[in-house]
Formats: structure tokens, sequence, C-alpha cells
């Protein structure tokens, strides 16, 4: 998967250290090629799994709350053979609250450990600092940026459900201004065929127009819903999003959010072959009486997402397949 990983690119700082910050550069040969990957070690006996990275070091750094995202690279580092370093709420318990550089940071913690998973509270501080760490850098989260790794584990549950990602009717549906899944998924549903967005969202909530913009370039097909009603019988997935309160400055920009969620009334809208996924975690804007349905892929997708984390450090780390 040479050329897929960001690359530094000055002279200054570390040279040929492969990093993942975002999904932009990502084709949909890159994903296909992870996500067999991910279906390869899903099928590998545990013990051939625990020989794929022995003795790498995985340090994990979260000055956001995390959960499956920290949880799930930590087991799939550990699953493959490798142990785990780490500092949770780092923005508070780490040197972080002493003022230091994010760029100081990564190549402190690049000597002692083979791979650097973060999540970071600044959109996009981690592109120039990365630069600067003599190992991996994998983009857990940066504020309201992106989410990569939740948008290849998205995109590997709908192959998953659906056997393929071409000519899906996809309904992103919630709080897309800051929901930085949203952001890292549309951009890899960019890269395959046939496929028609709707975005359904309180109108002070949308993408911004700037994204809107790059995926409109991209060739995504993309339509704004106006309720549910009307454009749940017609798709076949829903993305479903919390609206992201921590990072709304103005609360009026919430205004109409509980109008967007799912429960039993919505799934009579959905057709009986569709899908709903959920990055997680949810608040009101998702029933667990939907749980039970068949048709509520969330949990799985959050399964998928182990096994897809396995395949990332995998890749980034050496491990051969075969």
């Amino acid at each position: 998967m040479s050329g897929l990983w960001s690359e530094p690119q000055t002279a200054e700082p570390v040279a040929n250290v492969r990093h993942l910050l975002s999904t932009t550069p990502w084709t949909r040969q890159h994903v296909e090629r992870l996500v067999e990957r991910a279906e390869w070690l899903r099928q590998l006996p545990r013990r051939q799994r625990l020989q794929r990275l022995p003795g790498r070091v995985l340090a994990t750094l979260f000055y956001e709350p995390s959960t499956r995202t920290r949880l799930s690279f930590e087991a799939a580092a550990i699953k493959l053979g490798g142990q785990v370093v780490g500092a949770e709420n780092a923005l508070e318990n780490s040197s972080a609250k002493k003022g230091e550089a994010l760029a100081d940071v990564f190549r402190i913690v690049g000597v002692y450990a083979d791979a650097i998973v973060i999540r970071h509270n600044e959109t996009h501080a981690l592109v120039e600092a990365a630069r600067f760490s003599p190992v991996p850098v994998i983009n857990a989260g940066d504020g309201t940026g992106e989410h990569p790794t939740q948008a290849l584990l998205d995109v590997y549950t709908l192959i998953r459900e659906f056997g393929q990602v071409d000519g899906l009717h996809v309904c992103v549906m919630g709080d897309l201004k800051y929901g930085r899944t949203v952001h890292s998924l549309l951009q890899l549903l960019a890269s395959f065929r046939g496929i028609r967005v709707t975005l359904l969202h309180p109108p002070s909530l949308g993408l911004p127009r700037p994204l809107y913009l790059q995926l409109q370039a991209a060739g995504l097909r993309m339509e704004t819903g106006h309720s549910l009603a009307s454009v749940l019988p017609h798709v076949d997935v829903v993305y479903q999003t919390r609206v992201q309160r921590e990072r709304i400055v103005d609360p009026a920009e919430a205004a109409g959010a509980t109008a967007y969620r799912i429960g039993p009334q919505e799934l009579t809208w959905l057709p009986a072959h569709a899908r709903i996924l959920h990055p997680l975690p949810r608040v009101d804007e998702l029933d667990p009486a939907v749980d039970e349905d068949p048709r509520a892929a969330y949990f799985r997708q959050a399964e998928n997402g182990l096994y897809l984390r396995m395949a990332i450090l995998d890749d980034l780390l050496g491990g051969d397949e075969g």
C-alpha cells in the first residue's frame, strides 16, 4: 500500500514515515485492500495472530474522551502480539497541561513506541506536528476535522452488510457540521461508483461549506432531504450521528435536532433491506428500542472496528499476509 499514507514534506522533520491522518488520499483500491487484510486477520487462528507484531509497542494518547476507539486500538495491538502504553485524558494528565508542543510529544513518544494513536482536541493540529514523529501517527479524531479510522470501519461494515458499496443510497443524518466521522466517511464514499447521499440535518448543522464544495468537485452526488418520512423509505443506509453538544457554542445551533432521531415509528418507514449505522456513543437520537431490529448494524459496526484497526496496525508496522 505504498504511497497511501501521508508523508513528511520537509527535510528538517523525520522523513520516510507513513502516517494515517486523513481519508483524503485513500482510493477505492486502497480501502478494499485494507478490508481484505481485516477479513484475513479475522479468520486467522488466534495463535497465528499473536505472532503478527511481537515486541511492537503502541502508544495511545487521548486528549479527548474515548471508549470504542481507544480500547479497540489497544485490543487490536494486544491481539496481534503487541503491547500498549498510553495516556488517557492527556489534555489534563500529561505535559500538554504544561504547554508542551505536540511536535515535541511525538518526538518523545516516538522513542518509546513503534506507532502512536492520538485523539486531539484541536482541528488539523496533527498534520503539522506528525512530520516530526519518528514513528507512524494514526489520527483517532482531531477536533471537528476528521476521524479516518472510523470512516474506514464504516465502509468495512457496508461491505460486510451489503457485499459492496457501489450504488448505495446513504442518508447521513444529524450533526454534519461538527461530526468528524461524517467528514471522513463522505470523502471515502466519493471514491466509489454510483453513490447517492442525502443530507438530513438541522438547518444550522449542515456540512462545512469548504468540505461540501470539495466533495462536489470529487463527484459525490449529494442532495438535502426535508424530512425523515420523505427520505427513509428510499435509502439503503442511514448513518445516524449525535449532536456534538460539547462543540456547540451557541445553543441555537441545535434547535430542531430532536426531529432527527430514529425510533419505532421511523423504523416503519425504512426498507426491509436497509441498515442503520451509528459511530456511537448515542444519546437520544437513536432509541434503544431499535437495537433488536436486524437492520440495526451499529453494534456489528463497532465489532468490525476491532478487525479494521488490527489491519491498520498490521499494515503500518510491517506485517505480511500469508
